[in-house]
């Protein structure tokens, strides 16, 4: 199980991320594009994810993944933060941070791999 304090120092670890405070909560951003937010119960974090992929993830695991209402349209899901952990979280925050940095980013760390197509 991992907590908002791991949330933080994993995303702020990514290359070229920062953190800012938006629609008052914790959004992480690589070149300024929003990959990840810490919702005000800071249970749950909401990652980028395409939606064909999302839709099987929340069926295959539901315990772990969900889509919040107001994010249904949009190609983000939630992770519950008790069931993921440390090496999952650097996973599902890495994926995220790919799909939304520049190429100039991804060709430049390669070892964070090719970002998933939306």
């Amino acid at each position: 199980m991992v907590n908002a304090d791991d949330v933080r120092r994993t995303a702020l670890a990514l290359p070229d991320t920062t953190e800012k405070v938006a629609w008052s909560m914790p959004t992480f951003r690589v070149a300024g594009k929003m990959f990840a937010t810490l919702p005000e119960d800071e249970t749950s974090i909401a990652v980028r994810c395409p939606k064909l992929e999302r839709d099987e993830l929340v069926l295959a695991e539901p315990d772990k993944f969900w889509i919040a209402d107001h994010e249904a349209s949009f190609a983000w899901v939630r992770v519950r933060l008790k069931a993921v952990d440390q090496d999952e979280l650097s996973d599902i925050l890495a994926d995220s941070w790919r799909q939304a940095a520049p190429t100039r980013l991804l060709d430049a760390h390669p070892e964070l791999g090719v970002p998933t197509p939306e």
